[in-house]
């Protein structure tokens, strides 16, 4: 066993990260709310949302501008963790046409940081469907790796890998609610939880994921605080 999958192997013992499945693909859920494909070494994110402090900001609404700060130094320690030799970047990594330009120095020079030694690659967005040139990296509007096509916007094909919708499931447990963003995945396709600080969710049985997942049997891998938890979507609420 590789120093690496001994590392991996150390994390699951934990629980930390579990597996999910995507036409016979086998991809390491992170508890973070990214996905990591061992094969390829391929860390995919979605949803990142960066500057959206500053974009509420413009209209008025305050909110604390911490967000970039906290999204890059969490996924400074995903990518750590893992140190994939190729990151994608599922679209909506910038909460606003603009957001890019608002971004400091050294939230720029972290976004440099993260991508040295690896590909990257953004995904455009219905938010940012015009990322710059000068961030690094390539843009695509999807990508195909072997049987995965990775893009932003689900359409449920199978095979697909995207973001978009934000998912997040409601769960009761012992007497009380739970709300936790989530994995929604039925084995042939999947829809990863917002990457971003500021966030929020749709729940899972709103009416857009069963246009996406045909049979209600997919399941929410939801983030808790130590472990993913496996539960069938028609348990949530």
């Amino acid at each position: 066993m590789t120093a690496r999958a001994q590392s991996l192997h150390k994390e699951k013992s934990t629980a930390r990260i579990a597996t999910l499945d995507v036409v016979d693909v086998t991809l390491v859920a992170d508890l973070s709310g990214a996905l990591f494909w061992e094969d390829e070494r391929l860390l995919v994110v979605s949803d990142l949302h960066l500057e959206k402090g500053s974009s509420f900001a413009t209209r008025g609404v305050l909110l604390p501008p911490y967000d970039t700060v906290a999204t890059l130094s969490r996924l400074a320690a995903v990518i750590a963790r893992h140190d994939p030799r190729t990151v994608i970047a599922l679209g909506d990594s910038f909460h606003d046409r603009t957001a890019h330009d608002r971004l400091s120095a050294p939230d720029r020079d972290a976004i440099a940081a993260i991508q040295v030694r690896r590909d990257w690659i953004w995904i455009s967005g219905n938010h940012d469907p015009a990322l710059p040139s000068d961030l690094g990296g390539v843009v695509a509007s999807e990508v195909a790796i072997g049987g995965i096509a990775f893009r932003h916007e689900p359409t449920g094909a199978a095979g697909e890998i995207a973001g978009h919708l934000h998912p997040k499931a409601r769960v009761s447990t012992r007497g009380r609610s739970m709300e936790r963003r989530c994995f929604a995945c039925d084995g042939e396709r999947a829809v990863m939880p917002a990457f971003g600080a500021y966030t929020g969710g749709l729940s899972i049985r709103d009416a857009a994921f069963a246009k996406i997942f045909k049979t209600p049997g997919f399941v929410a891998h939801v983030l808790g605080d130590a472990k993913l938890h496996m539960i069938a979507a028609t348990r949530c609420y």
